[in-house]
């Protein structure tokens, strides 16, 4: 079930444009399904698994009545991005996501936790419901007209459905529940000043159900999790905030986030396609197309997950199966795999470069390659001038030393014991380093990569945890390019 609110402008397409639009959407789709199910049920995929127990963590609004009670949740999000509009601009905008579904597991006696049934096992569980609302305006009348709000509405529902046994005798039901919810979608628009004819556009959800006093399980059944938005702009194209023009810089540092982030998708050179999502990834992400299926857990390397879930005993993929249609997907997958996904998942080289930095033909998987043939790693190409030694034993190459080695920064040797100021960037950095900007930090060693790439590795300046974190030797490693020297330590 899903809510379809298209505004009149959206109504009003023709059936050649708005298959445009569609396959927009659904080109899509595989990146925002991987934000909408982000940690829906991790392994061992059991609901009697802690991490299983406290879930609903990503793009959760709650309903305000909720957030009030200083619950620390929230009940809207909103995010700025900077477009190019044409004069025929128009914006087509799908809010996605979950609304929580009560499945509730009936003996002829009353509630239970669990149930057989035809040697199938039935448990009592929280299931959740994909949701999606379209909007459609065009840019000028946004300009012109100020705020577009369209609110968006899901009724409650209820399924029932018997269960028996093989002779037909009644044993209980299963009763699925969801509970009406409500919210508001927002977008605006404002021009920017200069010749450019950019504007920054907002676009916030807000829930707007109500609930009476409740804790966060009972909240959640009028919750929007995992929610997001993908957008496509018709006549126009965005500018991304992780690699603006000079020109955008001074507009991407006003523009302000809260609860989501704007990520460009699709090819590369694409720049009409846009995920409004409540995990920040960089521009242009994709869908590994070795992984056979949705573990709901990306930050996961596929085949350990893989490899773990094929050694649950057979006793916890039973509980798994029972706990929801889609653990038992996952566990039926792994069990059913063929060897060729199995050895897809082994490890797979995305491109490679010459010793002159272009990029070399890669072969098909399973192709053997006259270079491939050769057993001697030491008669590969070369990418630095630094003897040919095993990559694997860096105490081989004694041209390297992390305590000894340099980089020169805006004119300054940087090497260990030299202050510098942290300035990570925008491309590269994750949320935690984003924390220590213009943080002071010592550094602890200069590193080359076997690929020639410089990293910093630096403590904190004044941080108790330095020494230690020095001994242990876990480091926070920069670019040079985002450190500013500041010279040795008083």
């Amino acid at each position: 079930m899903s809510s379809d609110l298209s505004s009149d402008l959206d109504s009003g397409l023709d059936s050649g444009l708005r298959a445009d639009v569609e396959a927009d959407f659904a080109q899509a789709k595989p990146v925002a399904d991987a934000v909408l199910y982000e940690g829906y049920l991790l392994y061992p995929y059991r609901s009697s698994s802690t991490k299983n127990q406290v879930r609903w963590q990503f793009g959760v609004l709650m309903p305000p009545a909720f957030v009030s009670t200083g619950s620390g949740e929230r009940d809207s999000m909103f995010v700025d991005c900077l477009a190019e509009p044409g004069p025929t601009a128009v914006l087509h905008i799908r809010v996605r996501f979950l609304q929580v579904q009560s499945r509730q597991i009936e003996s002829t006696t009353g509630p239970v936790g669990s149930l057989l049934v035809r040697g199938t096992e039935l448990t009592t569980w929280q299931e959740a419901v994909e949701q999606e609302a379209d909007v459609a305006v065009a840019v000028s009348d946004l300009l012109e007209h100020g705020e577009r709000a369209v609110p968006v509405s899901v009724p409650a529902g209820e399924e029932v459905e018997e269960l028996t046994d093989e002779a037909g005798a009644r044993l209980g039901r299963l009763v699925r529940h969801r509970w009406a919810l409500s919210a508001d979608v927002r977008v605006s628009a404002e021009p920017l000043p200069g010749p450019y004819g950019a504007v920054r556009l907002r676009l916030s959800v807000h829930n707007t159900s109500t609930v009476a006093d409740a804790d966060r399980d009972t909240a959640l059944r009028t919750a929007l999790i995992a929610c997001h938005a993908v957008v496509v702009l018709r006549d126009g194209s965005f500018i991304s905030l992780r690699e603006p023009p000079e020109w955008a810089t001074p507009a991407v540092r006003a523009c302000t986030q809260d609860g989501a982030w704007p990520i460009l998708l699709g090819a590369r050179d694409r720049r009409d396609l846009l995920l409004v999502s409540p995990i920040i990834l960089d521009d242009h992400p994709s869908i590994a197309p070795e992984s056979p299926q949705n573990l709901f857990d990306g930050t996961e390397i596929d085949e350990i997950l893989t490899l773990r879930t094929l050694a649950l005993t057979d006793e916890e993929k039973r509980e798994a199966r029972a706990t929801d249609p889609r653990a038992r997907e996952i566990i039926d997958h792994v069990d059913s795999m063929p060897s060729e996904v199995w050895d897809r998942l082994h490890g797979t080289i995305r491109y490679l470069r010459a010793v002159t930095g272009e990029v070399a033909t890669v072969p098909e998987f399973g192709e053997l390659t006259d270079d491939s043939r050769d057993d001697d790693p030491l008669d590969a190409p070369k990418i630095t001038d630094r003897p040919a030694v095993p990559w694997w034993n860096p105490a081989a190459d004694s041209s390297v030393d992390p305590e000894t080695d340099s980089v020169v920064v805006n004119g300054a040797t940087v090497a260990k014991g030299s202050r510098v100021i942290l300035r990570p960037g925008l491309r590269r950095a994750d949320a935690q380093d984003m924390f220590l900007a213009g943080r002071t930090a010592i550094v602890q060693s200069v590193i080359f990569d076997v690929d020639g790439a410089k990293h910093i590795a630096v403590t904190l300046e004044n941080d108790p945890a330095a020494e230690l974190e020095s001994l242990q030797g876990r480091f926070r490693y920069f670019a040079p390019e985002e450190i500013e020297p500041l010279g040795s330590p008083s």
